[in-house]
């Protein structure tokens, strides 16, 4: 049985640092557990993502502070544990994979959540240039298994430079790229969410290397980009 859901309602009920500190030995020894499974889940995806292999997995889990400055939020502690596995680290701005464990909300997912303008456009131009693989993906029997629909908030009117006749257009609206499936509270305390993980990233990879590809910069024969 994993301890995660215990502690994790226990925080959620008691969000201040006087009871962190008072329990932080029951943190540590739910964090360790948890990168400990960690640790399983990055030796199998490096045959997913073979730059994983670099990281450790103390390099995958976010911190359980939070960043308050701009939050009216000023609860001092997430009340989940996550973890996010991209070849380009934590703070990369390419697609990645994420596992979230929380009582009663948690799930997998992956893709490029709100990219910078930069980001956005190559996907857009990828979209215009190829639109038809990304829906492939979308509709895959092994993909809809678990992934319903590429999500993410849209844009209400066509982007700029696209028609909004465009074949594609509801593709190009979207500003992230994510898709999801929530992992049952059974699932997280048999350890049984580990299995389901892998099975749900292995499946989501031809979606994030699409999206590698469109922001990827690559040269051709004459050197411009």
């Amino acid at each position: 049985m994993r301890p995660y859901l215990d502690f994790l309602t226990a925080l959620a009920q008691n969000n201040h640092k006087d009871w962190m500190d008072s329990n932080k030995k029951w943190y540590l020894e739910t964090k360790e557990r948890f990168l400990e499974d960690v640790a399983v889940l990055l030796k199998e995806m490096t045959e997913l993502e073979p730059e994983l292999s670099a990281f450790k997995p103390k390099d995958c889990v976010f911190r359980q502070n939070r960043d308050v400055r701009f939050s009216a939020n000023k609860d001092p502690y997430k009340t989940n544990f996550g973890a996010y596995f991209s070849p380009g680290g934590k703070k990369s701005p390419g697609p990645g994979y994420y596992l979230q464990i929380q009582p009663g909300n948690s799930f997998l997912a992956g893709g490029i959540w709100m990219p910078e303008a930069d980001t956005l456009k190559k996907i857009r131009k990828e979209i215009d240039y190829s639109g038809a693989e990304l829906q492939r993906i979308e509709n895959d029997p092994d993909f809809k298994k678990l992934f319903s629909q590429i999500e993410g908030e849209k844009l209400k009117t066509s982007p700029r430079d696209y028609d909004a006749d465009h074949q594609f257009i509801e593709y190009l609206k979207l500003k992230s790229f994510t898709v999801s499936h929530q992992i049952s509270d059974k699932a997280v305390e048999s350890g049984a969410f580990i299995t389901f993980a892998l099975d749900g990233f292995q499946r989501m990879k031809p979606f994030n290397d699409y999206l590698r590809q469109a922001i990827e910069e690559v040269e051709d024969g004459s050197g411009v980009l």
